[in-house]
């Protein structure tokens, strides 16, 4: 084998290798929006269940936060907790007790909010996942789906979820939907044609609590 061909191969090796070798191709990264918005304040306890499954099924390398959803999200102020779990397995252990001390303090201690922007949440949650380089990337959306902005609060544009999917988790009905169904069928419908059109590759919601939480994540891939 002549030298420049050798030099050739190597070089592929090196690239495939590395590629293959990059684990943030197979991480994880989900970010949690908790609505605190009027009375859905009082289900925060709820989501502590959600957040010790994701803690207990989120490996090394994987990367949480957990954000609430004020009248005004698109702000890192409104990030509960946030971590990207070390390689080593004794000390993700540490970083994840660590986490779940900081969100029972939060759920304790939740004030309701006057508005719902649920849209300046999952755009911060995109640009915190998109700087995790996580090769899955999930935002879970644990809300009513009702959106109330507060005045001069604009939100009527395109956002980008390109690559994401997004997870609706204990999506309660209000009064008014008892009435008329069709309100929240609706309000579900205009939320998933919303992601999609954003980019959003899979749109999920999942009631039931009990039974379907590993609906949150996917099968990693294995590509490489």
């Amino acid at each position: 084998m002549n030298t420049h061909l050798t030099v050739v191969v190597l070089l592929f090796g090196l690239l495939f290798s590395g590629a293959c070798g990059d684990s943030r191709m197979h991480s994880h990264g989900v970010y949690m929006l908790v609505d605190t918005s009027g009375t859905y304040a009082q289900e925060a306890n709820k989501a502590s269940k959600i957040i010790n499954y994701l803690l207990a099924t989120l490996n090394p390398g994987d990367s949480l936060a957990v954000a609430k959803v004020e009248s005004r999200s698109f702000t890192e102020k409104d990030i509960v907790a946030k971590v990207t779990f070390d390689k080593r397995p004794s000390q993700a252990t540490s970083q994840k007790r660590a986490f779940k001390d900081k969100i029972e303090t939060f759920t304790q201690a939740v004030k309701p909010s006057a508005y719902t922007d649920i849209t300046g949440a999952l755009i911060q949650g995109a640009e915190y996942l998109n700087e995790t380089k996580s090769g899955i990337k999930t935002i879970v959306i644990f809300s009513d789906m009702q959106e109330e902005l507060g005045k001069g609060t604009v939100r009527d544009f395109p956002i980008d979820l390109d690559g994401f999917r997004i997870v609706a988790l204990n999506v309660s009905k209000l009064r008014t939907d008892n009435a008329d169904p069709r309100l929240y069928l609706n309000r579900l419908a205009r939320w998933e044609a919303r992601v999609r059109k954003a980019g959003a590759t899979e749109w999920v919601v999942v009631n039931d609590l009990e039974n379907n939480l590993e609906s949150i994540l996917v099968t990693r891939g294995t590509n490489g």
